[in-house]
């Protein structure tokens, strides 16, 4: 699988702009940077959702095959962000150098970049040109490129093809109300024919980050309202559409959502689907290819789409994305940047994508045939990205984590029943207002 990261011919011009550190050739003329001539183990922060914990040994295994003095160990991340970023805090605030690379969300580099490494002097500019541009600069903080991107994401609408010709449907829900009427219709058939663990509907809704993703997609698609307006600051979260399509949701709960959805995160929403006994679902793309493995039972039983709309007409796709970093309280930067900077290559990136369906943040992948053959469904996300909601954490950094634990704690009490969405969002507005000094 490994290609050339970089055209040997042009080593000689181009080495020292990348990392003027020690390059080795490999097998048919490939070369990377090792960073380091010395004995060196770097740890990196690993993935576990999905195929990715999979994918990342995969790598770590090429890179130390090209580098064999430096030994990588995968330290397993807590499958919720919102646990892997108070992971991070604390190995910021003791200053430790017992991890080296890690995966940043794309809502954190403006949170953590006094505690990352400027990594632009790691690469080439052709190289860094070649990542999708808002990505770049969303990971720039005060001139410093701080988090290599990975790979990108948007929320998706999965549905099952088959169920909706064998209820009539001739194009999935357009609107959340549509939704929520196949839906209940589907799983009403479908229970009626024995399958008594059959849901309508299945998404993230434990109290955690994702849940702000799926929530912001309510809200945006609803109301054209995001949290905090990311140009003026002002605090977003008491329009009337907004609150009506909140309790909406809340409706789902329990009726073609299981009880159990509250403490829902990505995985346990794409067992239930994969089993075959959900309709819909929301997730991102990662969870095409496996949904199509061998093991699943609704390999070629699905398609994806935008996510339905509200009532601002149109649907919403939270950006998402991971990114990778290096401490600058590392022993080993020199070897750590060089391997944030093999595994965010376009080898990686088109491999990740043909393999685990992982959207590239290089945009020449897209167009890869290899990668369209594998991964149909890219040839169709524009659709998607171009109706991606950013969060809302540039403007509120550096208090987003705060932002956001306030808010999906406070979608989560109307979910659950504690409270309804008028109230729910009224406390949360003084809170905000608060903490933002508003």
């Amino acid at each position: 699988m490994l290609k050339k990261l970089l055209v040997f011919a042009l080593v000689a011009v181009v080495a020292f702009a990348i990392v003027p550190r020690n390059i080795q050739a490999q097998d048919g003329g490939t070369t990377i940077s090792c960073g380091t001539d010395q004995e060196v183990t770097v740890v990196v922060g690993t993935d576990t959702v999905g195929t990715q914990k999979e994918l990342m040994l995969e790598a770590y295994d090429e890179f130390m095959a090209a580098c064999p003095n430096v030994t990588i160990k995968a330290l397993d991340l807590p499958e919720s962000a919102t646990d892997r970023i108070s992971l991070y805090l604390q190995f910021f605030e003791a200053q430790s150098s017992d991890i080296d690379v890690m995966l940043i969300d794309v809502i954190w580099p403006g949170d953590l970049a006094e505690h990352l490494v400027d990594l632009a002097p790691y690469m080439s500019q052709e190289v860094i040109d070649s990542h999708f541009p808002a990505i770049i600069q969303n990971n720039t903080v005060d001139g410093h490129l701080v988090g290599i991107p990975f790979y990108t994401d948007a929320g998706l609408l999965y549905y099952r093809t088959d169920l909706l010709e064998k209820y009539g449907f001739t194009a999935p829900p357009a609107t959340w109300q549509e939704l929520t009427d196949m839906a209940t219709t589907i799983q009403e058939g479908e229970r009626a024919e024995g399958n008594t663990e059959f849901w309508g509907y299945v998404w993230q809704g434990n109290s955690y980050e994702g849940l702000t993703c799926d929530a912001l997609e309510w809200q945006w698609s609803s109301s054209d309202t995001r949290i905090v307006n990311p140009e003026t600051g002002e605090i977003e979260v008491s329009d009337p559409a907004w609150l009506a399509q909140l309790d909406l949701a809340a409706s789902w709960v329990g009726t073609i959502s299981p009880p159990g959805v509250l403490s829902y995160q990505e995985e346990d929403a794409r067992t239930v689907w994969q089993q075959g006994n959900a309709a819909f679902m929301r997730n991102w793309p990662y969870a095409y290819s496996l949904g199509n493995a061998e093991d699943s039972a609704v390999a070629g039983k699905f398609d994806a789409t935008v996510l339905p709309s509200g009532e601002a007409g149109h649907g919403a796709a939270t950006l998402g994305g991971w990114q990778i970093a290096v401490s600058k309280y590392s022993q080993n930067v020199d070897a750590a940047a060089a391997v944030a900077v093999f595994m965010t290559s376009a080898e990686q990136q088109k491999h990740r994508a043909i393999v685990g369906s992982y959207n590239p943040t290089i945009a020449s992948i897209y167009q890869d045939p290899d990668v369209l053959e594998a991964t149909p469904i890219f040839g169709s996300l524009y659709d998607v990205f171009v109706s991606t909601v950013a969060r809302p954490s540039t403007i509120s950094a550096p208090h987003y984590n705060e932002v956001s634990t306030l808010y999906f704690n406070a979608v989560h009490s109307v979910l659950s029943g504690d409270q309804d969405a008028e109230t729910a969002m009224s406390l949360l507005e003084l809170d905000l207002a608060e903490l933002l000094g508003k």
